[in-house]
């Protein structure tokens, strides 16, 4: 019985390692094939894009010498500042400049200069109003209500703002920029007055 049993052992091994005619051998996986390579997207077309907008032309900056009484140095500072400035006249000892700028205009008169235009002693930014509804008593009140503005009728009955400046040999750009800014902001109060001089008065300082 002793001799019998490694024959055994060896039938059962070789029996368990047979595979079993109903149970077939799973089949081996194939190996997975590699995706093709993606092709490379072509070149977008311009027209998909809108094309960037162009950066402003720069303005110019203002250089060389400045004499705040030669009007052509006003000229040439309103060119730097979005206005154009150009003489209307001369006269004896004064002389006139148009301003034009986005949506408004306005003159600016120089005073007491000499024979070639220059060298005036003084100047004034001044323009005048279509609206009418303001009375003289109202212009007045408003003169009362600014330090720097002063507003008048003429004999037709329009209204005006001015603004007028002592000018020096001395005076750089940055002080005739200043003369602009206070003026700009002449011509915004008295807009506003104009719109209801009753309502601007009582509101006012």
């Amino acid at each position: 019985m002793l001799k019998r049993l490694p024959l055994l052992i060896a039938a059962l091994a070789l029996a368990a390692a047979s595979p079993t005619p109903d149970k077939p051998a799973p089949a081996k996986p194939q190996p997975a094939k590699a995706a093709p390579a993606a092709k490379p997207a072509g070149p977008k077309a311009v027209a998909d894009k809108p094309a960037a907008p162009k950066p402003a032309a720069p303005k110019p900056a203002a250089s060389g010498p400045f004499d705040a009484r030669d009007p052509a140095s006003l000229v040439a500072l309103l060119a730097t500042m979005d206005a154009k400035g150009e003489v209307s006249r001369t006269g004896d000892n004064d002389v006139a400049v148009k301003v034009t700028a986005a949506n408004f205009s306005f003159g600016v008169q120089y005073v007491d200069c000499n024979a070639q235009g220059k060298a005036c002693q003084a100047m004034a930014f001044s323009t005048g109003a279509e609206k009418r509804g303001a009375t003289l008593v109202q212009l007045n009140a408003f003169n009362q209500t600014s330090i720097s503005c002063r507003a008048f009728q003429d004999a037709a009955g329009r209204p005006h703002v001015m603004y007028a400046a002592i000018l020096s040999s001395h005076d750089v750009r940055d002080e005739m920029r200043t003369h602009i800014g206070v003026w700009q902001g002449c011509l915004s109060t008295f807009g506003a007055f104009l719109s209801d001089p009753a309502a601007y008065l009582a509101s006012a300082p």
